[in-house]
């Protein structure tokens, strides 16, 4: 009988909360991609943040190579802007991992590759992006 009420109560609970509109947290967006061969100054293609969910944009790496040796890759996230310089929005340093530049405005966005350490071509075989 205990049993049966525990479990009355935690479903009564979950819709509850969903009648209140909480949901699990998840990022609004992210794909998955790769890196052949860039050279410094390359840049990503762009995606649209709606800024609908406060989620933290971020660029992650994982199998990372150069035609020499890697230690890290140098970023600069940017926002789009039509018809004026685009927005700067702070450089990272990448080891292989996560770089996060916080919650960003509602907007499109890319990130350039501004260096790296070793060799003259960077490879890396998944790039998550997310925001």
């Amino acid at each position: 009988m205990r049993k049966i009420r525990q479990a009355v109560a935690v479903a009564a609970g979950g819709a509850a909360l969903l009648s209140l509109g909480v949901v699990p947290a998840h990022a609004e967006g992210s794909r998955t991609s790769y890196i052949g061969g860039w050279a410094r100054g390359n840049e990503s293609s762009r995606w649209a943040d709606d800024n609908s969910d406060g989620a933290s944009t971020s660029v992650g790496f994982s199998g990372c190579q150069t035609d020499s040796s890697f230690s890290s890759a140098s970023l600069n996230l940017f926002q789009d802007i039509s018809l004026a310089p685009d927005k700067d929005r702070g450089s990272r340093t990448n080891y292989c991992n996560t770089s996060a530049w916080g919650v960003q405005p509602k907007g499109s966005y890319y990130f350039t590759l501004t260096g790296f350490t070793g060799g003259s071509r960077l490879t890396v075989s998944t790039v998550r992006i997310a925001w």
